[in-house]
């Protein structure tokens, strides 16, 4: 089965249970749930802004490239034929 045919079968069921609702109730799930859109594309904007910027650190340039270079661990081992 398709994800989009998936995804229609679940919304169907979900307005099935929503019949029943009073419009009073209808319109406030609709306000929740648009808050809760919002509130997630809120989140993932901050999230993607937040990957960008500066590395700070104390050390110099050569200071942080030493590091890492002496950090390196080699495990490859060479048999002889």
């Amino acid at each position: 089965m398709r994800t989009s045919k998936i995804n229609t079968t679940i919304v169907d069921g979900y307005i099935g249970l929503l019949d029943n609702l009073s419009m009073t109730d209808k319109l406030d799930l609709i306000s929740k749930l648009s808050n809760s859109v919002k509130t997630d594309l809120q989140k993932k904007k901050s999230l993607f802004k937040e990957s960008f910027g500066a590395f700070i650190s104390d050390k110099s340039a050569e200071e942080q490239i030493e590091e890492i270079r002496s950090s390196r661990v080699f495990t490859r081992k060479i048999e002889p034929f």
